[in-house]
């Protein structure tokens, strides 16, 4: 499981697999639609040049993920019950189409993820989960972590199989393949900003992946405050 479900000023929040990590750091959690997140570490000014001259990691764990799949015989169904719900997605092998707060990323003819907020993706689960159409939660299997800045290329080619080099991966682009020997997939969101997705079970292990990486190339963690005052295409504030 990704989560475990504590109280929360009386309502149950949702917990990363990185959190441990990140409260060793300093993290200042916070409540945020039902997930615990890190907002930041203490220092924004700090974190605000990391994003801005090196490079920055975040955890985006309470980022949820929906499988949608049809019959391959009827994949156009899929296009159609996408295209009813978010007009502007665009289902296209190997890009991450933004509509509806959401990344709409095509796997196959007859299978695609979206991945969002849950306040996002729960109205969107219920609208798309029509036959043949099957809607799956995968959330709970998934963890994330956004890299940002200038070096965030180079952080993530130090473990990541995927070629990131804008010729085969500009922006809005989606890859799927291995992540520090792991199966996961990576947005690129902006220009020097990436969402990388992976297995719960390996959260702990990226997150020192990650954090090496970056550390050797003078960057650091960041919260989602700092990610947010300076780029707002996030699919989970």
């Amino acid at each position: 499981m990704r989560f475990l479900t504590i109280p929360t000023d009386g309502a149950p929040a949702a917990r990363s697999p990185m959190e441990r990590a990140a409260r060793a750091l300093g993290a200042r959690m916070q409540p945020r639609a039902g997930a615990l997140v890190v907002v930041g570490y203490g220092d924004g000014p700090a974190e605000h040049r990391r994003i801005v001259e090196t490079v920055a990691f975040a955890d985006a764990s309470h980022v949820g993920v929906l499988e949608l799949q049809t019959p391959p015989a009827r994949s156009r169904a899929l296009v159609d019950a996408v295209a009813a719900v978010a007009p502007d997605a665009t289902l296209e092998a190997g890009v991450a189409s933004r509509a509806q707060d959401a990344w709409w990323c095509s796997m196959t003819p007859g299978r695609a993820l979206v991945v969002g907020a849950a306040s996002v993706l729960e109205p969107l689960r219920t609208a798309l989960d029509t036959p043949p159409v099957r809607v799956t939660d995968l959330s709970a299997g998934h963890a994330a972590l956004v890299v940002a800045g200038p070096l965030a290329r180079e952080v993530i080619a130090r473990f990541c199989a995927l070629d990131l080099r804008p010729s085969r991966t500009p922006v809005h682009a989606c890859r799927p393949g291995s992540i520090a020997r792991t199966g996961g997939m990576v947005i690129r969101e902006a220009e020097d900003r990436y969402l990388l997705l992976f297995g719960a079970a390996y959260g702990a292990y990226l997150w020192s992946v990650v954090a090496d990486a970056a550390e050797h190339l003078g960057g650091g963690p960041v919260g989602l405050d700092a990610l947010d005052a300076l780029d707002a295409v996030t699919p989970y504030a």
